[in-house]
């Protein structure tokens, strides 16, 4: 899969979320930004961007994913310093 592709597919799933994604064939790297994951764990925010690709991972169209789960405050911090 395209990098073009799984934003197009995440967008799809999740539209009040915003996605960036890099990585091509089965590996991908994945930002979301989103104020739902305010008060959830590291962990718990990877858990809920994960299910939206449940069935692709299932069936190894994606393989190894890298999620970063942030919500609008912490994306701004990071930018603030660079990250």
């Amino acid at each position: 899969m395209l990098d073009t592709e799984i934003k197009l597919m995440l967008e799809m799933r999740a539209p009040q979320w915003a996605f960036e994604i890099s990585g091509e064939g089965r590996n991908f790297t994945i930002e979301v930004v989103s104020d739902d994951f305010e008060g959830l764990t590291r962990v718990k925010r990877q858990q809920v961007v994960y299910r939206l690709m449940t069935d692709e991972i299932s069936d190894g169209t994606l393989h190894a994913i890298t999620i970063t789960a942030l919500t609008a405050a912490e994306k701004l911090k990071r930018k603030g310093l660079g990250i």
